[in-house]
């Protein structure tokens, strides 16, 4: 399966505005935005966990990340609220589920195949003071990419070269970028060398962030 896998086009995706489809496993349902592959995939989803819902036990062969949208996620590591950004690295494993019900962005196969770097944060605690109306948080960086969480006040821009690519999901709030209008749950997608300038909306902007990775975009290697 390929979707969105022409990573040299800018994608809109206002994915509030899709249908749910539901997964292999019950009670859970996901909204594809890209992917590269079957069930094993290069693959960002959003997911949909019902209360009491379980994902059966699965080791992550190209590595997991992903920010909780609403609700708790959890597995035998612990409970992760909404506002937690994790990132499972190749080789790790788990039994996700839970209880009340949750939804989560997550993006598989993804990683440096080396990486073992296994954590997880509050997005809003590694917030900078902000400048220009922007306060930033890196989440995580490495030779390949640099993932982020903004606050934008309103009528703050955001910027960025986007070199190697980038990507963006807005978690509250609004952007405008190109002329598209995101509103909450709008992902964009940027190839590489075409520059973020994206201005919030008169409520402000939160927004996950991504940048470089895109370079390295290929099917999973199985």
């Amino acid at each position: 399966m390929e979707l969105n896998a022409d990573f040299t086009q800018r994608v809109v995706i206002h994915s509030d505005q899709l249908d749910w489809a539901a997964s292999p496993m019950p009670g859970v349902d996901r909204r594809m935005l890209d992917r590269i592959g079957g069930e094993v995939a290069r693959a960002t989803t959003i997911v949909r966990y019902a209360p009491n819902s379980k994902f059966s036990a699965h080791t992550h062969t190209g590595g997991e990340e992903f920010i909780v949208l609403g609700g708790v996620f959890q597995d035998e590591h612990g409970d992760f609220p909404e506002g937690t950004y994790v990132r499972n690295p190749p080789t790790s494993a788990h039994t996700p589920g839970s209880d009340a019900g949750c939804t989560i962005f997550v993006k598989l196969w993804q990683f440096d195949m080396a990486d073992r770097t296994q954590f997880r944060k509050s997005m809003a605690d590694e917030l900078a003071a902000p400048v220009d109306g922007v306060a930033r948080a890196i989440l995580h960086e490495d030779p390949r990419e640099i993932v982020s969480y903004s606050h934008l006040d309103p009528g703050a821009t955001l910027r960025d070269a986007a070199e190697g690519g980038l990507e963006l999901l807005v978690i509250a709030g609004s952007l405008t970028e190109g002329g598209d209008v995101l509103g909450k749950g709008g992902w964009l997608r940027l190839p590489e060398r075409q520059p973020l300038v994206a201005e919030a909306g008169p409520e402000g902007a939160k927004v996950w962030m991504k940048t470089g990775h895109l370079r390295y975009a290929k099917p999973p290697a199985v």
